[in-house]
């Protein structure tokens, strides 16, 4: 008997367009930080089930019935953040293209949410462990950037958010743990 193996894909749900965020906030209130408004919270409305649906008729668009047909039974959401606009979805190792082809056309989510959207396929992993740690180590090093462009401060080039595993002059635990020790 032959395992059934599979991929795990970590998205992030983007919003490039104008935020609700910024549209919310008065003249004179104080501005939110670019990166911030870009990784905007998704709707709570975005469930699981919706994720899997929009990812579904993607399929169906691009392949027709013999692509939904192939990631029809192995087509799962495992984890999403509506926090941080960041999903796990499994699918199997031979068909894992056919959903990152799909996810990566994306522009739009589905009703009721209907909010322009850019969906980005950050890592794509052969165990749920991996794509968790991937998620882990980007959330902080997302609020670390957020933090440091918040601040206003020179070091803002030293800690790019969504840069590689590790950052060229300064690692994301050394500025979170000077960061928890002010």
């Amino acid at each position: 008997m032959v395992r059934i193996k599979h991929r795990y894909l970590l998205i992030n749900i983007l919003y490039p367009g104008p935020s609700t965020i910024a549209t919310r906030l008065a003249p004179g209130a104080e501005k939110v930080p670019d990166v911030v408004q870009f990784h905007a919270p998704t709707s709570d409305l975005l469930d699981q089930r919706l994720l899997a649906k929009m990812i579904r008729e993607g399929v169906g668009e691009l392949f027709g019935e013999w692509g939904v047909g192939m990631i029809g039974g192995s087509l799962k959401v495992i984890y999403l953040s509506p926090a941080t606009s960041t999903a796990i979805i499994r699918v199997s190792r031979d068909h894992y293209r056919l959903v990152w082809a799909a996810l990566t056309f994306v522009t739009k989510l589905p009703k009721p949410i209907d909010q322009h959207c850019c969906v980005r396929v950050v890592r794509c992993s052969g165990t749920i462990k991996k794509a968790e740690e991937e998620a882990v180590r980007r959330a902080r090093e997302f609020i670390v950037g957020a933090r440091l462009q918040g601040t206003g401060s020179g070091e803002v080039g030293k800690a790019k958010v969504g840069v590689g595993r590790r950052e060229k002059e300064r690692d994301v635990g050394d500025v979170v743990s000077e960061s928890e020790s002010d």
